[in-house]
C-alpha cells in the first residue's frame, strides 16, 4: 500500500470533496462510524463499557463527534470532552455537536485539566483521542499539552482518530507532546510518518479504514 505525507492525504481529499462532488460531512461520517467499530470491538470484553472522547475544535474532533454518537448509540457509557469553544466549532464538527447535544449524550466543553477531566480518565476503559489531525504543523501547548499527557499518565487502551495527536503525519517526529495510542484508525491512506522516527511508537496498531474515496484517484495525488 502507499504511503502519503499529509500534503497529499489534504489533497486527496479536496479530490473526493471538490472533485467528485462527494460531502465531507459523508467522509466524516464514514470515518467516525468505522472507528466507533473499531473501539466497541476493544470495549466488547470490558466490564464498565465506559469510553471517554476527547475532541478538538476541527475536522479530526467532528470525527470524534460521530465515533462519540455511535457508541452511546450502542449503549456504552459515553462522556465527551470538547477542548475550547463552542463558538469555534464550524460546518461539519458543529453539525455533529448538535446532534450529540440533541441526542443528550453526555458532552462538556473544557479549557484544560480539571478533576472531572481526571475522574473520567480513570474509570473509562478506553479513551479516543480525536484532538488534533493531520494539519497540525506546530508544537502543542496548553491546554493540550496538559491533557495529552494526562491520558499518556493514565496508561489506558487508547484509539487515535486518523492519527495520534501530536504526531507530524509526514516525518513521524512529534510536536513536543503525542498521544500514545493503542490503535490509531486511520483513515483512506497509510500515512508515512507511523513508520519514520517516533511514529511507530506513538502509532501502536495502525488499521486503514476505507471511508468511501476511490482509489482511482490515489494516482493523482
Amino acid at each position: 500500500m502507499k504511503f502519503f505525507t499529509a500534503a497529499q492525504s489534504q489533497k486527496l481529499d479536496t479530490l473526493v470533496i471538490d472533485g467528485l462532488g462527494i460531502p465531507s460531512i459523508v467522509l466524516m461520517e464514514n470515518a467516525g462510524r468505522l472507528a466507533a467499530e473499531a473501539c466497541a470491538k476493544i470495549l466488547k470484553k470490558a466490564e464498565g463499557k465506559r469510553v471517554c472522547v476527547f475532541c478538538g475544535q476541527g475536522n479530526n474532533g467532528g470525527d470524534g463527534f460521530v465515533v462519540a454518537r455511535h457508541l452511546f448509540n450502542e449503549g456504552l457509557k459515553v462522556k465527551v470532552f470538547l477542548i475550547g469553544s463552542i463558538a469555534k466549532l464550524k460546518n461539519d464538527p458543529l453539525l455533529n455537536y448538535k446532534i450529540l447535544k440533541k441526542l443528550k449524550c453526555p458532552i462538556k466543553s473544557i479549557k484544560g485539566v480539571n478533576f472531572e477531566v481526571l475522574r473520567n480518565i480513570k474509570k473509562s476503559e478506553l479513551i479516543v483521542d480525536a484532538i488534533f489531525g493531520i494539519g497540525l504543523n506546530r508544537d502543542i501547548g496548553e491546554p493540550y499539552k496538559g491533557i495529552i499527557e494526562s491520558i499518556n499518565k493514565a496508561k489506558k487502551k487508547v484509539v487515535a482518530v486518523d492519527v495520534p495527536s501530536g504526531l507530524d503525519s509526514t516525518t513521524g517526529k512529534i510536536f513536543g507532546v503525542c498521544v500514545k495510542a493503542t490503535q490509531t484508525i486511520t483513515f483512506a491512506v497509510l500515512k508515512k510518518g507511523f513508520s519514520k522516527n517516533q511514529g511507530t511508537k506513538f502509532s501502536g496498531r495502525v488499521v486503514v479504514a476505507d471511508i468511501g474515496i476511490p482509489k482511482a484517484l490515489w494516482k493523482k495525488v
